[in-house]
């Protein structure tokens, strides 16, 4: 993964993994006490299929966790992330 870093916007319950060129990829949620039902990814179209979207799922889990939170993937993209991988099959709920 690049050097990039996530952002945890609490205010609009997003995580922001910010790009070149003024752009930005985030993942939307709604929170329930502890545990987030993450419900929406989002990379800009010009670069899709560039390995954008895994890095910023996967620093989101990351973020999440460190935070202290539990997820629940609700989108379906972040969802196959999830069960794709071993260590965050184990940790977010789809």
């Amino acid at each position: 993964m690049s050097e990039r870093a996530i952002v945890h916007d609490k205010e609009n319950r997003e995580f922001i993994l910010e790009l070149e060129n003024d752009l930005v990829a985030k993942v939307s949620y709604s929170l329930e006490g502890k545990t987030m039902r993450l419900t929406y990814s989002e990379v800009p179209p010009v670069l899709r299929g560039k390995g954008v979207g895994k890095e910023l799922v996967e620093k989101t889990f990351e973020k999440l966790t460190e935070e202290g939170y539990e997820a629940i993937a609700i989108c379906g993209y972040i969802r196959a992330i999830a069960m794709r991988s071993p260590k965050w099959g184990e940790i977010i709920d789809v």
